[in-house]
């Protein structure tokens, strides 16, 4: 399965645990990407003095590449089990000595949590980035960040800020599986702080209106329930203490009105009472925090007589 990143004393934003794949993905190209970017980072990192990992002697060497223009969506939603893509495009800029065109040369995107030197947690995608050569220096690179919070990617406590790094390596004719793979003729570049993006908890919102049909200046209770996904357990909780607007449209029209502001209760219930006046829909509205998405419930209709 996936493991989570340790929270380890690391030259750059990678570490190895984070580059584990799940089992089911043992024989793809994806866990070959990962494992063999692990093995070369993990050794950068090692020669750099800081590392945990490893006490080789000797790493990669820096190769003369950088990274601009990281673009990536302002908030990956994450549920509680179904794999979550999000699309990264960035700008790679190198040196004339760099064949970015190799068969064995990758670069991929990835985020962070945390510091850029001690992350706290990392993700990545699983398989390297594309790129289109701009001119003889640059090119423009397309890569994924993939996640997977059934495998155990993901603490609640990620939640919130992470920040986007790049990573090149050049294999140079090295076998990362071989016995005789000498990680000094490979090169190897990292940059980190590169862009921003918020990791959420996937949220859902319910509600209920009743009696229906009711009478015309009768009261009706509305209650629902704002829950969000728990990483840790991989089921949906309520989210308590939050401020929950009750909406209604009128039949016949598309815009929602605020009748009012209530809080959800320490299991993320919700109820209050209005008056029924003309035929409509109610719903519940959140605007949405650091670390959760804002959800509207899907509008329930009362028929008023």
């Amino acid at each position: 399965m996936r493991i989570r990143a340790t929270v380890a004393a690391v030259s750059g934003a990678l570490a190895l645990s984070a580059l584990v794949v799940p089992a089911a993905q043992a024989a793809d190209s994806a866990s070959s990407y990962r494992a063999e970017a692990a093995k070369v980072l993990h050794a950068a990192h090692s020669a750099s003095g800081k590392s945990a990992f490893s006490t080789a002697d000797d790493g990669p060497y820096a190769m003369d590449v950088t990274f601009s223009d990281f673009k990536i969506a302002a908030a990956v939603k994450v549920g509680t089990t179904n794999h979550v893509s999000t699309t990264v495009t960035y700008t790679m800029t190198h040196g004339a000595d760099v064949d970015i065109t190799a068969d064995d040369f990758v670069t991929g995107p990835y985020i962070y949590r945390g510091s850029f030197d001690t992350p706290d947690n990392m993700l990545f995608g699983d398989l390297p980035a594309t790129c289109t050569e701009t001119s003889a220096s640059t090119a423009t690179c397309t890569g994924k960040i993939d996640v997977y919070p059934s495998e155990g990617e993901l603490l609640n406590s990620d939640a919130g800020t992470w920040k986007g790094g790049a990573l090149a390596i050049a294999y140079n004719g090295q076998d990362p599986s071989s016995d005789s793979f000498d990680v000094t003729k490979v090169g190897y570049a990292d940059q980190g702080d590169l862009g921003s993006t918020l990791v959420q908890r996937y949220s859902k919102l319910t509600v209920n209106a009743s009696p229906e049909p009711v009478k015309k200046g009768k009261t009706i209770t509305v209650t629902g329930k704002l829950s969000r996904a728990n990483w840790e357990d991989n089921q949906y909780h309520g989210y308590t203490k939050q401020p929950v607007k009750l909406q209604f449209r009128k039949k016949g029209t598309s815009t929602y009105t605020t009748l009012k502001t209530i809080t959800s209760d320490s299991t993320g219930y919700l109820k209050t009472t209005t008056t029924a006046s003309v035929d409509g829909y109610f719903r519940y509205s959140f605007a949405g925090t650091s670390t959760t998405p804002a959800v509207n419930a899907t509008g329930d209709f009362v028929d008023v007589q």
